[in-house]
């Protein structure tokens, strides 16, 4: 088993591992070549939107949600946050977001200055080559927990998030 020098605690090496495991999985989907993806179906009323990956729409906004929290809270919003917003992300939502962040001061992909507790996502309706996600942040714990939500927009063809709002 691996050991980490400067992991303290349980949820460190717990954070750590998830860290590595989002680097490893980024690594990993980048070498996969375009043409392997499988030819879609269409998606019916029961079935969840599908993007070019070939998963749910919904589950490729909790990949990256999952990672980006993670990188944020290891890195304090380092390489690795950068990264996967390049992976996940469209050129134009990053230059949206780059200038959200420079007016409001916090981090868009959150809408936040600090990063939240626990997400959860839920699928959405589909479009015109997109689907939406509801992400909902959990940002206390208790009796009577704090969320916010945001709508994540996800472009069906190149599986990237194309949008995130309010």
């Amino acid at each position: 088993m691996l050991q980490l020098r400067n992991a303290q605690g349980p949820r460190a090496r717990r954070l750590i591992g998830r860290t590595l495991l989002a680097s490893a999985l980024l690594t990993a989907v980048a070498a996969l070549p375009a043409a392997a993806a499988a030819p879609q179906t269409p998606a019916t009323a029961a079935a969840p939107a599908r993007n070019a990956t070939g998963a749910p729409a919904y589950q490729q906004v909790a990949h990256f949600y999952g990672a980006y929290i993670d990188a944020v809270t290891a890195e304090n919003g380092g390489r690795l946050a950068t990264d996967l917003r390049n992976f996940y992300l469209t050129r134009q939502l990053r230059e949206r977001l780059s200038t959200w962040e420079q007016r409001n001061h916090a981090d868009g992909v959150l809408r936040a200055q600090n990063t939240p507790l626990a997400f959860r996502v839920t699928p959405g309706d589909s479009a015109a080559g997109h689907t939406w996600s509801t992400v909902r942040l959990t940002w206390s714990t208790g009796k009577h927990p704090t969320y916010s939500y945001l709508t994540v927009r996800s472009d069906l063809q190149t599986a990237k998030i194309s949008g995130i709002g309010d």
